[in-house]
């Protein structure tokens, strides 16, 4: 290549010499010599096809399009799992369908693509730069900045709100360990488009492991799971309110929370956690007006809805950064057993 470069500076000169000699070259062209377009004669770009509504032919085409229209059924992966079903029976009841929680003939005629399953991702330096290993004591993540995605498998699925499994099917042969910038990927296009109806009052169903946010008249516009409490006394029951959004926040690490962790009796003192998706409540908090109890994220969004948190309502990192874009402080928030 570098040979190549230099032997044509090498032909360019002489090359423009003899053009020169050839032929006089053409005096400049002036703005007054351009002719102008008729005012009705003005060029416009030829608009890209509109999609056309396509019917669902596959499960991981249904959650994508489920978590577009804001039912969230857990990481995207392809299979009828039971947060999946769920999330499309609470679609069903939304559209005064039958509660089946199956792709039937009633659901495929209402549940319809709106655009493309799946899109490109290519990755940046910027991101690339943010993935770090993540400390696995609770002082070496407090001396940190900011508690990044450990490894850019676990960037993406995140960001495009998967499992990892389903990112290294749709792109086999991909060596993670050797990721560049420019390095582009086939990924889900579930992106939630944040309804413009105001959310009335949020519900957790605990027997369900559901969180659903609706409108002044009950209409679901936002469904996802939900982990709660392991013990049923730190589970709290009725009606609470929105205290406190906030986005990112840091976590204090308290040894007398967490007295099964051997390394909080030998610290003996309180840790702030930086901010990012690795932090104990991941990248948003919804604190509640009942002292130590709140709705975030987390840094383990397979285990949603599966385990049991020490006492607050635990979603998916994605989930949670939705559901911060519809709360306000004084929402009503029922907790139904």
């Amino acid at each position: 290549m570098l040979r190549f470069s230099i032997a044509v500076l090498l032909v360019l000169p002489v090359a423009f010499a003899r053009a020169q000699t050839q032929a006089p070259a053409e005096p400049p062209l002036r703005a007054e010599d351009t002719p102008a377009l008729p005012a009705d004669e003005t060029v416009v770009p030829e608009a890209a096809p509109a999609f056309e509504p396509q019917p669902i032919t596959d499960w991981l085409a249904a959650q994508v399009e489920l978590s577009r229209r804001g039912f969230s059924g857990g990481s995207l992966d392809g299979v009828r799992g039971l947060q999946s079903a769920t999330a499309l029976k609470a679609f069903q009841k939304n559209e005064g369908l039958k509660e089946t929680g199956d792709l039937d003939r009633a659901t495929k005629e209402v549940l319809k693509l709106t655009s493309p399953v799946l899109t490109e991702y290519v990755f940046t330096v910027l991101d690339l730069a943010a993935v770090r290993p993540v400390p696995t004591t609770w002082l070496g993540k407090s001396e940190l900045d900011a508690l990044r995605h450990a490894t850019a498998l676990e960037l993406v699925a995140e960001r495009f709100r998967s499992n990892p499994k389903l990112i290294l099917k749709l792109n086999p042969g991909l060596d993670w360990e050797r990721i560049l910038p420019g390095q582009s990927l086939v990924v889900p296009s579930a992106e939630p488009v944040i309804p413009a109806v105001k959310v009335a009052r949020i519900h957790v169903y605990l027997a369900e492991h559901i969180l659903q946010a609706v409108d002044e008249t009950g209409r679901v516009l936002f469904h996802c799971p939900v982990s709660i409490a392991r013990n049923v006394e730190k589970r709290p029951v009725g009606e609470l309110h929105v205290a406190v959004v906030i986005p990112d926040p840091n976590y204090t690490f308290d040894p007398e929370v967490f007295p099964e962790v051997p390394e909080g009796k030998e610290l003996g003192r309180k840790l702030i956690i930086p901010p990012g998706p690795n932090n104990p409540v991941g990248v948003a908090w919804i604190g509640l007006d009942r002292t130590g109890y709140g709705i975030h994220g987390t840094p383990d969004p397979e285990k949603v809805g599966r385990t049991e948190s020490h006492g607050c309502f635990r979603l998916a990192n994605w989930d949670a950064r939705t559901l911060l874009q519809l709360a306000w402080v004084g929402m009503p928030v029922m907790v139904d057993e």
